[in-house]
């Protein structure tokens, strides 16, 4: 394979939840950290139950030049494994509420803030909005943002955070019309002290996602391995075949092997 050919592809690698390892135009770019085996985690309000582990260790992937990091107050998103992690890697992307936990260990950025990876000349890194369900719950699950990596000569690569909004997916549309790959975290997310209501993309939503965008590549994460999803992979794959657009639906491997898409 050339050099050109590898700069203008990109290589996915689920590792679990929403850990996900994007290799794109030099650079090896995580997002949300989670190494944790399963377990429950609690606190005053809540109790998230891990199911399943990660399908590798950060030893086995890393190096890493930069973890976009989503939020940092759901350990779904960011678990004890995951914040030991950010003191090894050289830069970390977050929002500012992340950057006053968490210390100078994050770079806080702003939705439409971007921010060059110093280790892949040309490649930048632009927050975007994300809500983590309706609008008015955003005092409870507080601040989140999602991401999207581009360049003058590699795929863009849009990374969703955990986003229920179509409406953001609208912004992120305008603002970048050639999205090549999608990276949907999905599980229609629910919590039983706020009832019914979906806190991350349902199958049907990340269907409408996909045709917003107008992604050439769609790749599912964060829909299995923990107990809130009220939705996963099988109702995603079924959306997306009575949608006609099943050919865009890259299904993660569940051993977390790559997967290359031009």
């Amino acid at each position: 394979m050339t050099i050109d050919q590898l700069t203008h592809q990109v290589v996915l690698r689920h590792v679990g939840g929403p850990t996900t390892l994007i290799e794109i135009g030099g650079a090896r770019v995580l997002t949300d950290p989670t190494f944790d085996p399963p377990g429950e985690y609690r606190t005053p309000d809540y109790t998230l139950t891990k199911l399943s582990g990660p399908a590798a260790a950060p030893a086995a992937l890393g190096p890493f030049d930069a973890v976009l990091l989503s939020h940092h107050q759901h350990a779904d998103n960011l678990d004890r494994s995951g914040r030991e992690l950010l003191a090894e890697v050289p830069l970390v992307l977050s929002t500012s509420a992340a950057a006053e936990e968490l210390g100078p260990v994050v770079t806080a950025l702003e939705p439409w803030q971007e921010r060059p990876l110093p280790s892949a000349p040309g490649l930048r890194v632009t927050a975007v909005p994300a809500l983590h369900g309706p609008a008015e719950l955003g005092p409870i699950t507080g601040p989140v943002i999602g991401f999207v990596v581009s360049g003058p000569v590699v795929p863009t690569v849009y990374v969703s955070g955990d986003n229920a909004s179509l409406e953001v997916v609208e912004e992120v549309a305008e603002r970048f019309p050639a999205i090549d790959v999608a990276v949907l975290f999905g599980g229609a997310a629910r919590a039983e002290r706020i009832g019914p209501v979906n806190l991350t993309l349902g199958a049907a939503d990340m269907v409408t996602a996909v045709e917003t965008l107008g992604a050439r590549h769609v790749y599912p994460v964060h829909a299995e391995g923990w107990a809130h999803f009220s939705e996963g992979m099988a109702e995603i794959e079924a959306a997306f075949a009575r949608a006609g657009i099943g050919d865009r639906l890259v299904v993660p491997a569940p051993d977390g092997a790559p997967t290359t898409l031009p």
